[in-house]
């Protein structure tokens, strides 16, 4: 028998899309993991009615889990909790000893900000009511979580940032409750592979092949294009492992050049690896310091990223990267040969053993018959006993935000390629 579930993500800011859902995704990929079925993830503002209306819908289509996240907290519009109790019929009762554990959380906070003794009982209070026979989760901010129990359902109530969601996670799935709900979901094994460099319509006649061959009825099969890459998740059960296996190896006879990642790992993960022992060094022009960003996302960047530099104007390549002003006039700053001056001045100006030069034209202006809108140049080159390259113009398609992110994709590509002494095209 399949478990099924639902998200509810509480916020007038997410409904509004001020800030974006995060925690929506990835409590989908828990639940995967844990062979649950993800149903729904439905939006909701703070209104107490559309709160209800939504616990109520997750009743109607049958989840067995339904996890919310956000309206924890001591301010009068924090009310999924009471929301919650009502819905599951059980009436909050105070819980003293988690009352104690807030207001120790709480304490430091109140001394460093001078805080209202009298304001912060309450709130404490507040966050301390708990669904009578529901399991209050140890707080991680200062809002617990809770697993209530509710007509043959089980609600888990989150908190809304991040990572307080996530480590209470972690303690939900230990409860009793959640236990006994995922006791029957059946075991599940996910291979995820990732592939650059070709359209979907390739996957798509792929699959088709697949299914003459071999017969995908007893896989779930999803494809997904993001930043450029098509993701493709395959889920199996123990009997059809098998049948996984030989679309995974079908995948790969067709598309053994674009396939990169065969155990779900990130073109971002194989750089980090790639890059070990090694120092990078960026010069980048109309991604205007993504590129960089995107290598430092990564805790322990510092370790093979060595600087970036954003040469946006002609006099700025010239005078950070040592571009040669008659290179830029002979050949204009978008061209392959600017990109991997940029590439070689990031070296220089950084020590580093490998540079990376990217310039183009991201729009929506700026091109031209012979460059037009979304030409982007790249140079990829090591600094060693032996100097190795890869210099590229491609014509990435989409929106300025589109060719800009596609633009860091691609450098990550190219980059990976060259590391692996793979100098083939992307």
């Amino acid at each position: 028998m399949s478990v099924r579930a639902g998200v509810v993500v509480t916020g007038t800011e997410v409904l509004a899309g001020r800030v974006r859902d995060r925690n929506g995704p990835w409590l989908a990929d828990r639940l995967a993991e844990l062979g649950v079925e993800l149903a729904h993830v439905l939006i909701t503002g703070d209104r107490p009615a559309d709160l209800r209306a939504a616990l109520e819908f997750m009743r109607a289509e049958g989840a067995d889990i339904v996890i919310t996240s956000g309206g924890l907290g001591p301010t009068a519009d924090d009310l999924t909790a009471q929301i919650v109790a009502e819905f599951a019929g059980r009436p909050l009762e105070l819980d003293e000893a988690l009352e104690e554990r807030i207001a120790g959380i709480v304490a430091r906070f109140a001394r460093r900000w001078n805080l209202d003794p009298k304001a912060l009982e309450a709130a404490n209070r507040k966050q301390a009511m708990v669904p009578q026979g529901a399991v209050a989760l140890d707080p991680v901010g200062t809002a617990p979580g809770l697993v209530v129990p509710a007509d043959g359902q089980v609600v888990v109530v989150l908190p809304g940032p991040p990572r307080e969601l996530q480590e209470s996670w972690q303690q939900a799935v230990l409860t009793a409750p959640f236990e006994a709900a995922i006791e029957n979901a059946p075991h599940y094994r996910q291979t995820m592979l990732r592939l650059f460099g070709i359209p979907e319509s390739e996957i798509a006649e792929t699959l088709r092949v697949a299914e003459r061959e071999i017969g995908l009825d007893a896989l779930e099969i999803t494809t997904c294009l993001r930043r450029a890459e098509l993701e493709i998740v395959i889920r199996s059960d123990d009997r059809s492992d098998h049948t996984a296996d030989d679309l995974a190896a079908l995948i790969a006879e067709r598309h053994g050049q674009a396939l990169f990642s065969t155990d779900g790992s990130s073109i971002d993960e194989q750089v980090a690896a790639l890059l070990t022992g090694r120092r990078l060094g960026v010069g980048e022009s109309c991604t205007g310091g993504l590129l960089a960003g995107r290598l430092t996302d990564r805790p322990g960047s510092s370790a093979y990223f060595a600087g970036g530099v954003v040469a946006y104007s002609n006099q700025a390549k010239i005078e950070m990267l040592g571009v040669p002003p008659d290179l830029i006039k002979q050949h204009g700053a978008v061209s392959e040969e600017v990109a991997r001056a940029m590439a070689a001045g990031a070296i220089d100006r950084f020590g580093a053993d490998v540079g990376i030069g990217l310039t183009g034209i991201a729009g929506p202006d700026g091109g031209t018959p012979d460059k037009p809108v979304g030409r982007v140049c790249f140079s990829v080159i090591t600094k060693g006993e032996e100097d190795r390259e890869i210099v590229r113009a491609l014509d990435l398609p989409g929106s300025r935000a589109e060719v800009r992110d596609r633009s860091t994709t691609v450098a990550f590509h190219l980059l990976r390629r060259l590391l692996r002494g793979e100098a083939s095209p992307v």
